[in-house]
C-alpha cells in the first residue's frame, strides 16, 4: 500500500483543527495520516487525538523553528490562528507569516489557510459608518487573517484560502445563545437586522478542508467559502424554539449597542455583524452551501447541532 501523506493540522486541539484531524482518522482508506499540532502535547484532547491514531507532535505558532520540525516530512497543513488568546491583529499576522515560512521551507505541497476577508476592502478606514478600531483595524480578527494571505503567496506556498463562517458553536463557547430577559422571556440578540447570516457547525469546517485535501491541486491558488446554512435572526430564534420547548425571540439590536456590550471584543463582533449586514450578497454569495456539500456531504444543519447540544445551553 502506498504511503499515507501527512497533513500537519495546526490547532489539532481547536475547533476547527480538532474536526480535520477526527475527519482524516475516520477515512483510514483515504490516504492521509494525520500530525496533530498543538502547544500542550500532554492536553486531555492531545491524549484523546492520540489514542485515535494521530501522532501528536508539539509547535507553536509564535515559534518558527518549531513549524518547521513540526512540518518535516508532511505533504501539506492546515494553518489557523486563534485571535481569541490575545485580541492582537499584529501578533495574529506573525503567527501567519511563520506558517508561511515553516511551510516554504519544508515545501509542503498543499497548505490551507484559515482565513477571512479583510474588511477595509470594503469599509476603508476613513469610513465612519462603523468605528476605526485598535489604530488601524475595522474588523481586527477578519482584517488581520486576510491582510496575512499575502504571506502564503509572496512565499510562493501552493495555498487554498479557506473562508469560514460564523460557528453554531458560538452560542454555547462565547455565551450567544438564549437569555432570559427580565419578564423570563427567552431571546438571542444579534445586530443582523433582517439579514441572513452564514454559519457553520466548527467540526464541518475541518471536514470541509479534508474534501479539500482530497480533490487534489484542485483549489490551490483559489480562494473558497464555506456555510452550512444561510439563516436570518428570525430563522436561528425559531431552532432554539424547537430545540428546547420554549419560545425563543430574535432581538435584532443595532450594532452601535452590541458594540457598547462591554465584554472583551465587543466592538470587533459589532462591526463583524454589521459589515455582513452592509455586505450580504457578497458575503452570503462567497460561502456556498452547495459548494461546502461536495466537499462535505454529511454537513450538518443548526437544527441538528442543536438537538445534540441543548443541554449545554444552560
Amino acid at each position: 500500500m502506498a504511503e499515507k501523506k501527512i497533513i500537519a493540522v495546526v490547532g489539532a486541539t481547536g475547533a476547527q483543527g480538532g474536526g480535520l484531524v477526527r475527519a482524516i482518522l475516520n477515512d483510514p482508506s483515504g490516504g492521509f495520516a494525520a500530525r496533530a499540532i498543538t502547544r500542550e502535547v500532554n492536553s486531555d484532547k492531545a491524549k484523546t487525538l492520540a489514542k485515535a491514531g494521530a501522532e501528536v507532535v508539539s509547535a507553536s505558532v509564535d515559534d518558527v523553528d518549531s513549524l518547521k520540525k513540526a512540518f518535516h516530512g508532511a505533504y501539506g497543513a492546515f494553518c489557523v490562528t486563534f485571535y481569541w488568546d490575545h485580541l492582537s491583529p499584529e501578533k495574529e499576522s506573525g503567527q501567519a507569516k511563520n506558517l508561511a515560512e515553516a511551510a516554504k521551507a519544508e515545501k509542503l505541497q498543499h497548505v490551507i489557510w484559515s482565513t477571512l476577508e479583510d474588511t477595509r476592502k470594503w469599509v476603508p478606514l476613513n469610513d465612519n459608518r462603523m468605528p476605526t478600531l485598535q489604530g488601524n483595524y475595522k474588523v481586527p480578527h477578519f482584517d488581520s487573517k486576510g491582510s496575512s494571505e499575502h504571506f502564503f503567496t509572496d512565499a510562493g506556498v501552493p495555498t487554498t484560502f479557506l473562508l469560514t463562517s460564523f460557528y453554531w458553536d458560538n452560542f454555547i463557547t462565547f455565551g450567544m445563545g438564549p437569555k432570559p430577559g427580565p419578564d423570563g422571556k427567552l431571546s438571542i440578540a444579534l445586530p443582523m437586522g433582517d439579514k441572513k447570516l452564514p454559519g457553520i457547525v466548527a467540526e464541518d469546517i475541518g471536514k470541509s478542508a479534508y474534501g479539500i485535501f482530497k480533490k487534489g491541486k484542485e483549489f490551490i491558488g483559489k480562494k473558497v467559502g464555506i456555510a452550512g446554512q444561510h439563516l436570518t435572526g428570525k430563522q436561528i430564534a425559531e431552532s432554539f424554539s424547537k430545540a428546547l420547548g420554549k419560545d425563543v425571540s430574535y432581538n435584532a439590536i443595532p450594532p452601535e449597542v452590541y458594540r457598547s456590550f462591554g465584554f472583551p471584543g465587543a466592538d470587533d463582533l459589532g462591526n463583524m455583524f454589521q459589515f455582513k449586514v452592509d455586505f450580504e450578497g457578497y458575503y452570503c454569495g462567497a460561502r456556498n452551501l452547495d459548494f461546502t456539500r461536495s466537499l462535505n456531504p454529511d454537513l450538518q444543519t443548526l437544527d441538528q447541532w442543536l438537538a445534540r447540544n441543548k443541554s449545554k445551553l444552560g
